[in-house]
């Protein structure tokens, strides 16, 4: 059975071809958006602040995504250096995309007087729906599959449809849909995200956190079955460290991908979600234990930059205070002793 490839063109306008993986892409970032925007409405943040977050993150994300895959594989495209831009192609990695939309949002968070972990946690359950959808543009180029598995265990272990097991199969030889493993887990993820941040005990920064917790540890078992993995060579100890800890995974049938020991025996990804899953619960236990007044996630969201437009002289989470004239107030008779009495007309 030869290999079939779904169009990776989704139309043509003129001599503009768009891309699948664009459209898909796309789709992934404006219901990403649309989830921050539903959850911003609690806090009275303005949609157009998400939207101007959006457009400036997005391009960060994609710019540091293919400058984070293009440094570690940079052997390919030093001779075809306009490769480098053909993203359309693929070639992103999403670590590096995090990293680049999470230092522009500081900078623009800041610059509108918001608490960055406060706007943070609001776009946490965005970003893993991003990431779910944005995965089967992965599918559709084909790429970022596993190592070879059997058709029998796609359809019949599995029960997948025929459709994704037939983009599996590449060159005659079938592979872990590792695209698919990943958008499932983010899905449960998200379920788990949207859960949590309705409980009174959440703090600030939390949410954002827990997202980082969950899609390391899956990303830290899926990225082993990948035969594309970004790698380094790192020391044997250090080698069998990564592999001890994703041997469970074999108790469930799964093989590791392939690795060129030419390449490199460490797998960057997997070195980094241990990491992020580390530094994660530190950051979690430490801030309960040193910050005092810790606010909670439902805690009221102010901008100081706003605040201090409208009331004067505000400070902190102090919400601004609009003054009515008095003739719309009444006054009862407890209240006037503490109001000098004024001649009515």
């Amino acid at each position: 059975m030869g290999t079939l490839l779904l169009d990776p063109i989704a139309f043509s306008i003129g001599g503009l071809k768009v891309h699948w993986y664009g459209l898909i892409l796309g789709s992934a970032a404006l219901v990403g958006l649309l989830l921050a925007v539903w959850e911003g409405k609690r806090f009275r943040i303005p949609q157009e602040f998400f939207m101007d977050l959006l457009l400036l993150g997005v391009p960060s994300a994609i710019i540091a995504a293919r400058i984070y895959y293009v440094a570690f594989m940079w052997d390919d495209y030093k001779n075809n250096f306009w490769d480098v831009f053909k993203i359309w192609n693929g070639g992103i990695a999403i670590y590096g995309a995090l990293i680049g939309a999470i230092i522009c949002a500081v900078i623009f968070v800041r610059r509108r007087g918001y608490n960055f972990w406060r706007i943070a946690d609001i776009c946490a359950p965005g970003l893993i729906i991003g990431q779910m959808i944005g995965r089967w543009g992965n599918f559709v180029n084909q790429e970022a599959y596993g190592g070879p598995t059997t058709e029998e265990f796609l359809r019949n272990s599995l029960h997948l449809p025929s459709f994704i097991v037939n983009q599996m199969n590449v060159q005659g030889t079938f592979h872990h849909p590792t695209f698919l493993y990943e958008s499932l887990w983010n899905l449960v993820g998200l379920i788990l995200l949207l859960i949590l941040r309705r409980q009174k005990f959440l703090r600030s920064g939390e949410l954002f956190a827990s997202y980082f917790i969950w899609y390391s540890i899956g990303r830290f078992f899926i990225e082993a079955l990948r035969t594309d993995s970004l790698a380094f060579q790192g020391a044997a100890w250090l080698a069998s460290f990564v592999n001890g800890l994703w041997s469970p995974m074999t108790w469930f049938g799964f093989e590791l991908g392939y690795l060129a020991p030419s390449y490199g025996n460490v797998r960057i990804s997997q070195l980094l979600a241990i990491g992020i899953v580390i530094a994660a619960v530190i950051f979690i236990i430490v801030r309960r234990r040193t910050v005092s007044d810790l606010p909670y996630y439902s805690d009221p969201i102010i901008s100081t930059k706003v605040a201090a437009v409208e009331v004067p002289g505000a400070v902190g989470n102090v919400e601004p205070v609009k003054v009515e004239p008095a003739k719309t107030t009444e006054t009862t008779t407890e209240e006037q002793p503490e109001v000098p009495e004024e001649k009515k007309e």
